[in-house]
């Protein structure tokens, strides 16, 4: 595996609704990353539980990552560590 697999936090008006309603945290991540490694990275990286992962390829050709965290990991205080909120 790869280290390095998470770019940046995307912090849009919409992402920022996802933190609160769905406990998502929205990240760009390396085009060749596997849900696995960003699973594993965000884990390792924040010491939270992950619940899901979901990606979507860009018209840009990136790739930008869901991470649904786990009950009892909050999305809100990532997102405070990350300062997006």
């Amino acid at each position: 595996m790869r280290m390095g697999v998470l770019r940046y936090p995307i912090s849009t008006e919409k992402s920022a609704g996802f933190i609160d309603r769905q406990n998502l945290i929205t990240y760009m991540v390396d085009f060749r990353a596997s849900k696995g490694e960003i699973r594993k990275e965000f884990e390792e990286r924040f010491g939270v539980r992950v619940a899901a992962v979901r990606t979507v390829n860009t018209p840009k050709n990136e790739k930008k990552a869901f991470i649904k965290l786990a009950k009892g990991s909050n999305a809100g205080e990532v997102a405070m560590k990350l300062k997006l909120v």
